[in-house]
């Protein structure tokens, strides 16, 4: 039996006879991988924040189980530890609380209202966490749920932390890429050392040595907190978020951008344990050289003609435009929506400009031929056109959730609305309902007089004929949404960071040679079809 990253049982794809389906981007074993510990079963504990849930996984064969469930009492796992009792303690970094998951399972809120709850650590059965953000703090919790008591204040966004050799707390400040460090019993924080390209996590080697993992460039490096020198230990892709020693001194690296969890071995040589994947995937959009670009929420990632996946920027890096859903390439660059309602033009590298703001949950992108950016504005059912000059037009309004957004070589506008189960198209002021009777509607793509549905819910792509007026179903079986019955808790997002929902958005795209590439948020692939006639 073959399970999906949510635990359940996978589904195979199908197309019908006249057309072939294949796979552009592998399914994603991990939605996302943040904090980890080693567990009392040797097994690597793993949470997900952006997939809601925590897997364990053997780290001889790759094999990953649920631990807690993506619709389970846990939401937005960023961090955890044991204690000697193999009591699991996690931050809920969405949710302002601490939980802890007894080893029959029994789950208890131990704090709550310690916003951004991040890195944990457990020493000597004494529970610290860190709170990530400007005004963070670092506070003593107790297993019994009683009143944290406030360690450290003031803090630039701390991260994961260790107690070291010394007896002190030792955490990265994220932002100014340093790492500091404080007595337990509280003090007054001092710095350690500086320089690191986005520091977001600290623990001990078995010999004494910290090691800071690098999300920036992908560098692990070992500290000597007594000298300062540094020493490079290895290097993996940037989007690093935590690191792990199992008993027998093995180094294993998370990343928040894509799930991989990697080995980082004594010569330097990096062993891949659990590969990466999308995230997402959410908006895509074909570049101008047949390459496909995806919006993957804390990343974008490139995949080009040959097959070669790149992730050219993440959420860390200065002048990233947020956490990203839908996407459109223009000959300038790229037009962006994120999370906090915002529309951006966004070139790797550069800083993102913001073009629109405080819009109502932002789900696709797609630009006119005369330059003008049209956007779906779920949250209050409407379609807008932005201009050049920033200023917003309504081109339909009372829609249901609309989600997903095309525009064909006419100029006409189509719209999917997931909550009516409808395809709307809006051409010359009018607003007319082209295919009905859907489940959930999402991607959208035009070619031609030819319209592409994909129906999230009931996992089916379809084509439609908008001359002869005719539907057909091209597949079924895609492995988009969670499935049939299941309900996924709710990202709610992290005010004034990242501010949510953080909705799924699985979406649809025309590469320039004609094959259409399809989302599939379920199991975080991205499969292609290659059309016959």
């Amino acid at each position: 039996m073959t399970l999906d990253r949510f635990g359940y049982d996978a589904t195979v794809p199908h197309s019908n006879g006249d057309h072939a389906l294949e796979v552009l981007s592998g399914p994603a074993a991990l939605i996302g991988a943040n904090g980890m510990r080693a567990g009392p079963d040797q097994r690597l504990y793993v949470a997900q924040a952006f997939g809601n849930q925590i897997s364990a996984v053997d780290l001889q064969t790759g094999l990953v189980g649920i631990v807690s469930p993506a619709d389970g009492m846990i939401v937005a796992p960023d961090d955890l530890a044991f204690d000697s009792h193999g009591e699991l303690f996690v931050t809920e970094v969405m949710s302002a609380r601490v939980t802890a998951i007894a080893p029959n399972g029994t789950i208890r809120v131990i704090a709550s209202d310690v916003p951004v709850a991040n890195g944990i650590t457990v020493h000597a059965d004494r529970i610290f966490m860190s709170e990530f953000r400007p005004d963070g703090r670092i506070l003593e919790l107790s297993a019994a749920g009683t009143s944290p008591r406030v360690v450290a204040e003031g803090l630039m966004m701390p991260n994961a932390l260790n107690l070291g050799p010394d007896g002190s707390l030792y955490f990265p400040l994220v932002p100014l890429g340093e790492i500091w460090r404080v007595a337990p019993d509280g003090g007054v924080p001092e710095r350690v050392a500086g320089g690191f390209d986005i520091p977001t996590a600290v623990k001990f080697a078995p010999d004494g040595a910290l090691v800071v993992v690098e999300s920036g460039s992908g560098t692990v490096t070992r500290l000597d907190i007594q000298t300062g020198q540094t020493v490079r230990l290895g290097r993996t892709a940037f989007g690093i978020d935590n690191l792990e020693f199992t008993a027998d001194g093995r180094l294993f690296i998370s990343h928040f951008t894509n799930g991989a969890i990697t080995e980082i071995q004594a010569n330097g040589a990096t062993r891949v344990v659990v590969e990466g994947g999308m995230s997402g995937p959410f908006g895509l959009a074909a570049g101008s050289n047949g390459e496909l670009i995806v919006a993957d929420g804390m990343s974008l990632a490139i995949i080009e003609p040959g097959g070669k996946l790149e992730r050219p920027s993440m959420l860390l890096q200065h002048g990233f435009p947020g956490y990203v859903r839908g996407i459109a390439a223009t000959a300038s660059g790229l037009v962006c929506t994120n999370s906090a309602g915002a529309v951006l033009t966004y070139t790797p590298g550069e800083e993102a400009i913001v073009i629109a703001a405080n819009l109502d949950r932002l789900m696709a992108v797609a630009v006119a031929a005369n330059g003008d950016i049209v956007v779906c504005e779920a949250g209050a059912g409407r379609v807008l056109s932005i201009d050049g000059g920033g200023n917003v037009t309504v081109l339909a309004r009372g829609l249901s959730d609309p989600t997903g957004l095309c525009i064909n070589r006419e100029g006409t506008i189509f719209v999917s609305q997931a909550g009516a189960g409808q395809v709307t198209a809006i051409s010359n002021g009018e607003v007319a309902t082209v295919v009905d009777g859907l489940s959930q509607p999402h991607g959208l793509a035009c070619h031609g007089r030819t319209l592409f549905i994909l129906d999230r819910d009931a996992r089916t792509l379809l084509r439609h004929d908008l001359d002869r007026n005719e539907t057909m179903v091209l597949a079924t079986g895609l492995p988009t949404g969670p499935g049939t019955g299941r309900k996924i808790n709710s990202l709610p997002g992290i005010a004034n960071l990242m501010p949510g929902p953080l909705l799924p958005f699985a979406d649809l795209a025309v590469l320039p040679d004609g094959r259409l590439c399809i989302g599939c948020d379920g199991d975080g692939s991205i499969r292609m079809l290659a059309l016959r006639g």
